[in-house]
């Protein structure tokens, strides 16, 4: 697919817009899962940059989609270790308010 027409600044302004979605979504959820959902959606703001640069820039073809390939790799071992701590704090006190999770004992 030739993605020409649309240019990089409508690629940049689509990952501005997920990431202003996912501060917003942090800054605004008391809800644990929606908070993690919000650093995802910071993630996937951040990628999209990545990969569009990649695509129009042809000295970095190959470094920016690899970045980004990080990037997912860290965000579903995050997610997977934030959910585990998610369940074990509903576990212990039938919550996942963020403003409730006071203290953290190990």
């Amino acid at each position: 697919m030739n993605f020409d027409a649309f240019g990089l600044q409508a690629f940049l302004m689509l990952g501005a817009l997920l990431f202003v979605c996912g501060i917003i979504c942090m800054a605004t959820k008391r809800n644990a899962i929606g908070v993690l959902m919000g650093v995802e959606l910071v993630l996937n703001g951040a990628n999209i940059n990545f990969v569009a640069f990649s695509y129009y820039n042809p000295t970095f073809r190959v470094e920016g989609q690899v970045f980004a390939l990080f990037v997912i790799v860290m965000a579903a071992a995050e997610a997977a270790i934030a959910l585990a701590i998610v369940l074990n704090y509903y576990n212990n006190h039938t919550s996942v308010d963020v403003d409730s999770a006071e203290e953290l004992k190990g």
